[in-house]
């Protein structure tokens, strides 16, 4: 810890000392009155909303209550770095905690940027126990000491940082627009394409799909690159903002390491909707390798363009099809490589796939530039995170 964080009032105080467990249980949450649990896997990297969750009324087992403006944090794999703050009440997982404010003394507004920096993941990553997936546990947890500024320089910084995700939240919707417009205007070109008119997958590869690996990732950028499942979004696949680090031979790495066209798809996921989306990566990069959660698939250029076979396969009336195969196991839906091999792409002349890519040229350049600025808004959160508490 810095010696000047101590300087204008800055104490040194144990994560515990102003911070406490929610301890609000629901046996029955239905009865309760709640609609929606939230499960670890719910839980985004990085992303302080929560987007996703699962409706009470099909069924939970999950007892831990949460209520608006709490924090959860995952404590099963914390290098996964899972933080978010509720805007709605439900139940969640025994592998979040719900933490609050013990005192007057810390703001809640700056309790989850507290949540997301270096300091506070490398001490939960280095109490977690347990091989196949660790777990911290609240005390080792509530021992993390960190330095706390006084109210006023905490509303100060609280400002800074929630503008700053406010910012990257705005870009995302953004992008997200964008991106459903152009996904509306490639549903027209693909509306009333007979089934007859698509093709198996399998004939459409120079090379059966691929699942990735992943050896355990640690926090302190050691080893070889890889990424996070985040990495796929709206037909791109990009590693900015989801990087991880692993020690692995790069031999052994070497035919798992990210190239031009690639296109990855998402294998498994909480949500039914994101297994199976794919992702193309327009560049290739230098010692990075793709996890295990997603499966590579190299197209044969001479039969489809791969920006022409991702932009369809992402559409809800084809990956609609993929997503019916998936196969639920513990709440995560899966897909593998049969079930790709057998899914079926619209792949007309090469000539006519590259007039439907020229005309949403304008909307995929504009997704890609929006998605640049806001892990750029991402970055300045980082960094004052980093300015503050590194």
């Amino acid at each position: 810890m810095r010696k000047s964080a101590f300087k204008n009032g800055w104490t040194r105080v144990a994560f515990g000392d102003v911070v406490q467990l929610s301890w609000e249980r629901s046996s029955d949450p239905a009865e309760d009155g709640f609609e929606r649990y939230v499960g670890l896997d719910h839980l985004e990297p990085g992303d302080l909303k929560i987007r996703r969750w699962g409706d009470i009324a099909d069924g939970t087992t999950f007892t831990n209550v949460f209520r608006a403006g709490q924090v959860l944090f995952g404590k099963r794999r914390a290098y996964q770095r899972k933080v978010a703050v509720s805007d709605f009440d439900g139940v969640c997982s025994g592998d979040i905690y719900v933490l609050e404010p013990r005192n007057e003394h810390l703001l809640p507004e700056l309790l989850p940027f507290i949540c997301q920096t270096e300091g506070f993941f490398e001490h939960a990553v280095g109490t977690s126990a347990g091989s196949l997936s660790p777990r911290t546990n609240w005390e080792s947890l509530a021992s993390y000491e960190f330095a706390l500024p006084p109210l006023e320089e905490q509303r100060r910084i609280a400002e800074v940082l929630s503008a700053a995700e406010l910012l990257t939240e705005t870009l995302s919707n953004l992008r997200e627009s964008l991106y459903a417009v152009e996904v509306g205007l490639l549903e027209k070109v693909m509306l009333g394409v007979p089934d007859s008119a698509r093709v198996p997958v399998a004939e459409l590869l120079r090379e059966p799909p691929r699942n990735g690996i992943s050896p355990n990732a640690n926090i302190a950028g050691k080893g070889l690159k890889t990424v996070s499942i985040s990495a796929v979004s709206e037909g791109l696949f990009e590693p900015n903002g989801c990087i991880k680090h692993a020690e692995i031979d790069a031999e052994i790495a070497r035919p798992f390491f990210v190239q031009r066209g690639d296109a990855f798809v998402i294998r498994g996921n909480g949500n039914r909707q994101l297994c199976g989306k794919v992702g193309l990566s327009e560049q290739s990069y230098d010692e990075l390798f793709y996890p295990d959660l997603l499966i590579r698939l190299r197209f044969e250029t001479e039969s489809i363009l791969p920006e022409f076979a991702v932009a369809q396969w992402n559409l809800p009336s084809v990956h609609g099809r993929l997503s019916t195969r998936a196969k639920s196991s513990n709440g995560i839906w899966k897909i593998n490589g049969q079930d790709i091999r057998a899914h079926r792409l619209f792949a007309p002349a090469i000539a006519e796939q590259r007039r439907v890519m020229d005309r949403l040229a304008v909307l995929r350049a504009g997704v890609k530039d929006t998605r640049a600025r806001e892990i750029a808004a991402g970055c300045v959160k980082m960094t004052v995170l980093e300015k503050e508490w590194g």
